[in-house]
């Protein structure tokens, strides 16, 4: 594997695939992978015909974590390094949850520790039959630290707490029960199941998904009244843009349609 890309990009249509690529690793995120992922995510961000990113793993593990062997000497670098480190894996988890159209993280084997950080940060997450996730690090005496923020938001407190307390691998079917996975795909239909999700997703129309997107996340920090209010002025912004007139303009025509029949 030396000299072979950290992250592979492919694009069919609307939908750009990016591949973890360190099987030899795990597919274990280190410095130039993480970087890798923030700018494919950075370009993509300004490319329109891009309107859904799948998140994969080249290998028999979607992402074992963060690497572990540059995680020890980072940490031997001092505080300072290991708090820029840090923070540059957190820029990318934000970077996952601000990035304007839906990411899609598709786990077949093993995410574990960051590897399901990086999937849960992301909008949908789909699991392999068969797959194992977790949260170990505190097994390790390490903490889920950053994700923690995302986890919180996404299972129930005590469940959160559990799953970082413990550190135990789940099945991808109690995953789905907690809410962590949106859906569990058969392995021998796995690919052929990921590629109809994310062309279904390209098919939306992007604005809206973008709007839609964008307020579910905001509001999740905004007491009701002012949701409420955030979401009459994206009503607002949604029912003026094209792509809405539009929409509205060809459900009225068939429903005139059907009723002249």
């Amino acid at each position: 594997m030396t000299g072979a890309p950290v992250l592979e990009e492919e694009r069919t249509g609307g939908v750009l695939t990016l591949w973890l690529n360190r099987p030899h690793k795990r597919n274990a995120l280190n410095s130039t992978l993480v970087a890798a992922l923030r700018g494919a995510l950075d370009r993509a961000r300004h490319l329109a015909e891009v309107r859904v990113v799948v998140l994969r793993g080249r290998g028999p593990d979607f992402c074992a974590g963060a690497d572990l062997e540059e995680l020890e000497k980072v940490s031997q670098q001092g505080p300072e390094e290991s708090l820029a480190d840090a923070r540059r894996l957190g820029a990318l988890l934000l970077a996952l949850r601000a990035f304007p159209r839906p990411v899609v993280a598709a786990v077949h084997g093993r995410a574990l520790a960051g590897g399901l950080g990086l999937a849960t940060a992301c909008d949908l997450v789909v699991a392999q039959e068969g797959s194992e996730l977790g949260y170990p690090e505190i097994l390790l005496g390490f903490v889920p630290a950053m994700v923690m923020a995302i986890l919180r938001r996404k299972v129930p407190e005590g469940k959160a707490f559990e799953l970082v307390a413990l550190g135990g691998r789940i099945s991808a079917e109690e995953a789905q029960a907690l809410g962590l996975v949106n859906r569990v795909l058969p392995a021998s239909r796995f690919d052929e199941e990921v590629r109809a999700l994310a062309e279904d997703l390209a098919r939306r129309p992007p604005g809206a998904l973008s709007l839609a997107k964008a307020l579910l996340y905001e509001q999740g920090d905004l007491p009701l009244v002012e949701g409420i209010e955030r979401g009459a002025q994206v009503n607002v912004q949604a029912r003026q843009s094209p792509e809405c007139r539009e929409g509205v303009r060809r459900f009225l025509e068939r429903r005139r349609d059907v009723l002249s029949q």
